[in-house]
């Protein structure tokens, strides 16, 4: 991957509010950390359809048949026993199906009704105030902008290495210096034009001293690490990767990104963050179809994940989110508009899965959001909170993490 000066300059510019930079070389020491990757389905993926109520008479009735999960015909459901509403026959959309099987050996956790207290449905604000790990919009005008990824790091004594694996870094690692975007390894990590570039800057930056020149020269050092941990073949070429138990990643871009995490996850440098971002999921119109393609290639991704990185289960969590769900009753573009209540989900070797945790509201129209979307019922932040305290030892500093938040009773999604 070829990593652009101006990505560089955001990086390093993003170090100057960073006090505390490490180098990953540092980080090695701590290769068998815990890591935590958090997935965010941009778009508002439809909840409804991801893990579908399919016997909810209100349900049948507000989604034709072709626009709803379906309990019967030729692709059914993925059935899930659960206990958080008996009565309700939830199932995962057929496309979703290989996370049928992570859920029942249970190190799946599904979460229905979730997302922020707050009514927004514009992606731009429900996205921000997520990845700033807020829930009200005054708390965007206040105080630092530094996202809820930073603020782990900030307090976790294994902080650096995290990446993302698209271009830029997400606002959840806002203002973290000692983070790297990275969406492919398989030609290694380097800067445009040529291999004399990157020994220049480093010469340049070695010496300096102000707080820009630094950061700088750390993230060549993080480069540089990264880089040198890459199997190469007799020609200096990088290796192919070769994924493990069978796993086979597509060339999507979900497939992309969880390989280059399962990559770094194997390097072991201390990956202690990955972000992953899907974009896609705003399907106002044709939603049976663009909702099908997208859910088959994002949950073979994980399940492929997941199979390859058998090794590190128990030291790995994933947290998949998304910033609203969409409406139960569809439009007259066979899509559905921005809604509220959505899933989440919490895989990982030490995570209490095979059970829907959370209340589900019903689909009522009286138990409706306003009227016409599903409600939330768990604030995202308790399930990020659960996770960051079973799996990070952060239940003393959640209030710096999460701004106004306090937590409730834990659902006992993760253990230690």
């Amino acid at each position: 991957m070829i990593v652009s000066r101006r990505a560089l300059l955001q990086t390093g510019a993003a170090a100057i509010a960073w006090p505390g930079l490490r180098s990953l070389a540092l980080a090695a020491d701590s290769a068998a950390a815990d890591t935590l990757v958090v997935v965010f389905l941009r778009g508002g993926c439809d909840g409804l359809s991801l893990l579908a109520p399919t016997n909810d008479p209100d349900y049948v009735a507000d989604r034709g048949p072709d626009l709803r999960v379906r309990d019967d015909g030729a692709k059914p459901g993925r059935p899930v026993r659960q206990n958080c509403a008996p009565t309700v026959d939830f199932r995962l959309h057929p496309e979703a199906a290989p996370l049928g099987d992570i859920y029942d050996q249970r190190h799946l956790a599904l979460l229905h009704a979730t997302g922020l207290m707050n009514g927004t449905r514009s992606h731009f604000v429900a996205q921000d105030l997520m990845d700033r790990g807020l829930s009200d919009s005054a708390g965007l005008h206040g105080g630092g902008m530094d996202g809820w990824l930073t603020r782990l790091l900030r307090i976790h004594p294994s902080a650096a290495p995290a990446i993302a694996t698209r271009p830029s870094l997400p606002a959840s690692l806002g203002f973290h210096g000692a983070s790297l975007a990275i969406p492919d390894l398989r030609s290694g990590l380097t800067l445009p034009g040529g291999p004399t570039v990157k020994p220049t800057l480093a010469a340049l930056y070695r010496a300096a001293s102000d707080p820009f020149g630094r950061a700088a020269a750390e993230t060549l050092t993080e480069m540089d690490l990264v880089d040198l941990h890459l199997p190469r073949g007799a020609d200096g070429k990088v290796a192919d990767y070769r994924p493990e138990n069978a796993a086979v990643y597509e060339e999507t871009e979900s497939g992309r990104a969880f390989r280059t995490v399962a990559q770094l996850l194997k390097m072991e440098i201390g990956l202690t963050v990955a972000c992953v971002d899907i974009d896609g999921w705003d399907h106002h119109d044709n939603l049976a179809g663009r909702f099908s393609g997208l859910a088959g290639q994002f949950s073979r991704a994980l399940a492929a994940f997941w199979n390859d990185a058998a090794r590190y289960h128990d030291r790995l969590t994933v947290v998949v989110m998304t910033e609203f769900g969409r409406r139960l009753r569809t439009n007259k573009s066979n899509g559905a508009d921005h809604g509220h209540g959505g899933v989440m989900m919490v895989l990982g070797g030490k995570v209490n899965g095979g059970e829907i945790y959370g209340r589900w509201p019903g689909l009522a129209s009286a138990d409706l959001d306003n009227g016409v979307d599903l409600a939330v019922t768990t604030d995202y932040r308790g399930v990020l909170a659960e996770v960051l305290t079973a799996r990070f030892a952060a239940g003393h500093a959640l209030g710096q993490i999460f701004p106004g938040f306090t937590p409730g009773r834990p659902m006992g999604l993760a253990r230690a």
